[in-house]
């Protein structure tokens, strides 16, 4: 029983960080759901379309690696939003991003421990932490939620970005599994959206990931969706792959090289090579859980 002072609605949620495309529209799909939202931020210049006036949206300014910070955040709250958000004195994935998002993880979880009120844990980690692996190519299964990345294999070719998500996802099942919290993880795929470039680290190893059969990208009202059905369920529980779309088409590849680099010259004919990648990855545990979820109003 949480003590009096930190009773809490059932519907009052914290979304950590809420600055970035992501956070902002989790905000407002849970705000038009009912929830009461406590929307976390790193930098308050970066509140991109939150909306202020908005009665059921207290906005704080926490920091996960300042503790006190996210205790603050989290109050009152009975479940908790996490996705990670590159420091701004650190935009860029590189081998020292790992200890980074590793601590970043450890303190924002021991905190949700901490926090009586807390029943459940949404973490948004990466379909990078599933399949960079040396057997990959070998594997007659198709990739899903019981595969994990190779910590040795993204160390050797540098797959900053895999590596980070990896252990961070493992940091935080390791101390949900500690103190018997309630975690669920999404792993998603590449999120599309007008933002994205050529030097998102996610792309590092595109073309292996294509050539095998695992380049998935998803949309961002997929992407919140996943998020909320999965806290909403009662049943969800370990990880679940979120993709809307595999990139396993000579066409596809070419749309996505296009609108990573509009500039790159268009190829002149591409009619040799019509050949489908077969399709080496599996959400399906995610999608029989949406079957019967309500999204409501899209955001655009």
């Amino acid at each position: 029983m949480a003590p009096a002072s930190e009773q809490h609605n059932p519907k009052t949620v914290c979304v950590m960080d809420a600055s970035g495309r992501f956070g902002s529209t989790l905000v407002q799909r849970l705000l038009r759901r009912g929830y009461k939202v406590h929307a976390a931020i790193q930098n308050p210049s970066e509140n991109q379309g939150l909306d202020c006036e908005n009665k059921n949206l207290k906005i704080f300014q926490s920091d996960p690696f300042d503790y006190h910070s996210i205790i603050e955040a989290l109050k009152g709250c009975s479940g908790l939003f996490y996705s990670f958000q590159p420091p701004q004195d650190q935009p860029t994935y590189d081998e020292l991003m790992a200890e980074v998002e590793v601590r970043a993880a450890h303190n924002v979880l021991e905190a949700c421990a901490q926090t009586e009120t807390i029943n459940k844990v949404v973490f948004t980690s990466s379909a990078t932490a599933v399949i960079w692996r040396d057997d990959r190519k070998s594997s007659s299964s198709d990739f899903d939620e019981r595969h994990w990345s190779d910590i040795n294999f993204c160390r050797k070719f540098k797959l900053w970005h895999a590596l980070s998500k990896t252990l961070a996802e493992k940091t935080a099942w390791a101390l949900a599994m500690d103190r018997g919290m309630n975690l669920v993880c999404i792993n998603a795929g590449l999120l599309m959206g007008p933002e994205l470039s050529i030097t998102n680290p996610y792309l590092k190893g595109a073309a292996e990931m294509y050539e095998d059969g695992v380049f998935v990208t998803v949309d961002l009202n997929s992407l919140a969706d996943a998020h909320i059905c999965v806290f909403e369920d009662v049943s969800s529980y370990g990880r679940y792959l979120c993709f809307s779309h595999v990139i396993n088409s000579t066409e596809d590849a070419i749309k996505m090289a296009q609108m990573l680099d509009p500039a790159s010259p268009q190829p002149q004919s591409h009619d040799q090579d019509m050949r489908m990648i077969q399709q080496k990855i599996s959400n399906k545990k995610l999608n029989k859980l949406m079957v019967d979820f309500e999204s409501g109003p899209q955001v655009d």
